[in-house]
């Protein structure tokens, strides 16, 4: 449902905002509307994140996988070479 909203926004802001909207094919209004989804969409993650402990926070983005990572194989690669390890000292 849509309801009418009235703002007091600067003159050169709605002018400019007008031309973006037109610029775009879209109203002014759902410019806008677009806009407070996208803020509070953000503001939404935000709130997860602060739920994160600090260390995780500050890990978050850090690492960059290549597109043809395959978790699995290196996973197998991991334990194979912890089990050589494991055999070999025993061995000796």
């Amino acid at each position: 449902m849509n309801t009418k909203l009235t703002l007091t926004i600067d003159k050169s802001v709605i002018k400019q905002a007008k031309a973006y909207a037109e610029q775009q094919g879209r109203s002014l209004s759902a410019v806008v509307e677009n806009y407070l989804k996208a803020v509070i969409k953000k503001e939404e993650v935000a709130s997860k994140d602060d739920e994160l402990p600090p260390i995780v926070k500050s890990l978050k983005g850090a690492f960059k996988m290549s597109p043809d990572f395959d978790y699995e194989e290196e996973l197998n690669k991991i334990r194979e070479e912890r089990y050589q390890k494991y055999i070999s000292n025993e061995n000796q």
